[in-house]
């Protein structure tokens, strides 16, 4: 049924998809604008960090069954994979999901899938399903003429956690939204290709509020976590080991607290509901208020350890350097999209008037717009020269610090690893 299967967008999410196609020697074209992306794809190599996945791509470019290109190509299923992102004022982005509906257009043809899996506020799917409607007048769509459409529109988020996604992608159960009962059973067969977990299926609306619903409830649990560990700060208490103590209960389960909360998912999918719901999404709300300030907070523990460390030094501020360890948004991965740790160092370089050094072990570079004093250094040279150490991101590399060689060094650790 599905000969040819095209995925749209070749990041995080598209390109580990596009490979499991490709693994069960499925023609797979993968999409994106990038071409430096579509050419090292075409070598057989990725651009981004994600275990296990350079051999599966490797294997399917070598073997024919996937390859890149920039514009779409026709095929029988689309899976839309592209960044959603939230406007300054909250509010929901979807014109990348646009760009990419009314790039598959032109080659849609009768019977093709078309799936959203982009994390999308309540209704994109149907907003896509008209996108695709107004562009082709000739065909037929769901919202339109129900079973007997032309063209069958689903909605399917991924539930992957990064650094794991070539096992999750598998294993993991996957949440179905047809527009119709047909676009979901044919959704189905689809991800069956691959699928070890099972299709579990609703309707586009309920599956894209499931989407936000799953990453809202991680965010309001880590808030909890994160405004403890400022009380603890004012109370003088170990927020690690109350946390250890509460979690002894045997119905309690304190999840850890951080600089914030990043990646493309539980920092942004909360606002879609706030901003579709302002008035009943009040929790959701707050939690998202506390994660966000969470980075600021840090910023005035940093400048407190280094007002210490003045009084305690000959040198000046411009003479210190602050150390910041991990940009990325959580442990062993390069993803640096809403990193509250990126955050973070960016207000430091831009406050401090010494060198701030940038210790990302998965990262080349630096991203463009880093402050001018920023530099990205490796863990040794950091620790011989930093005055002023900051933990931000728990890397594997990182825990194998002796914490006992610092206790004579100025620390502000937010994931609790050298206490």
């Amino acid at each position: 049924m599905f000969n040819t299967i095209s995925v749209i967008g070749l990041g995080y999410i598209g390109l580990p998809t596009a490979a499991a196609f490709a693994s069960r020697q499925k023609t797979v074209i993968g999409v994106d604008i990038n071409a430096h992306a579509v050419e090292i794809i075409n070598r057989g190599e990725i651009h981004i960090v994600e275990p296990d996945l350079d051999s599966v791509v490797k294997t399917a470019v070598e073997q024919g069954h996937l390859r890149a290109v920039t514009r779409p190509e026709p095929a029988d299923a689309f899976l839309i994979a592209v960044p959603t992102p939230f406007k300054d004022d909250h509010q929901p982005d979807l014109s990348w999901v646009k760009a990419a509906a009314e790039s598959i257009a032109p080659v849609l043809k009768k019977g093709d899938l078309v799936i959203l899996e982009s994390t999308s506020p309540v209704g994109a799917t149907e907003q896509m399903a008209e996108w695709l409607a107004m562009a082709r007048s000739d065909l037929t769509f769901p919202q339109h003429e129900g079973s007997k459409a032309d063209i069958h529109i689903a909605y399917c988020p991924e539930r992957v956690l990064p650094g794991k996604v070539m096992v999750e992608l598998f294993k993991n159960d996957r949440v179905i939204g047809g527009m119709t009962p047909l676009c979901s059973q044919k959704a189905c067969d689809l991800y069956n290709i691959f699928l070890e977990g099972e299709c579990v299926v609703t309707n586009s609306r309920t599956a894209e509020m499931c989407k936000l619903t799953e990453n809202s409830f991680r965010d309001v649990n880590i808030a909890f976590a994160n405004e403890l560990s400022l009380i603890c700060a004012d109370q003088g208490i170990s927020v690690w080991e109350l946390i250890a103590l509460a979690n002894r209960h045997p119905r309690v389960n304190i999840l850890q607290p951080g600089p914030g909360v990043g990646g493309h998912c539980i920092a942004v999918d909360p606002w879609f509901i706030v901003a579709q719901n302002p008035v009943q999404a009040r929790l959701i709300r707050t939690a998202r208020e506390v994660n966000d300030s969470k980075p600021h907070w840090v910023l005035e523990q940093v400048k407190k350890k280094l007002a210490e460390c003045l009084v305690a030094s000959d040198k000046r501020a411009s003479e210190l350097k602050i150390a910041c360890f991990g940009l990325a948004f959580k442990p062993d991965i390069d993803d640096l999209r809403e990193s509250p740790a990126m955050h973070v160092a960016s207000m430091i370089a831009d406050w401090h008037q010494g060198t701030t050094q940038l210790v990302e072990p998965n990262i080349q570079q630096l991203p463009h717009g880093m402050p001018e004093r920023s530099v990205l250094v490796t863990q040794q040279e950091a620790l011989q020269q930093a005055d002023v150490l900051v933990m931000l991101v728990d890397h594997r590399q990182f825990k194998t610090i002796d914490a006992a060689s610092l206790k004579s060094r100025w620390l502000v650790d937010t994931k609790g690893i050298w206490r």
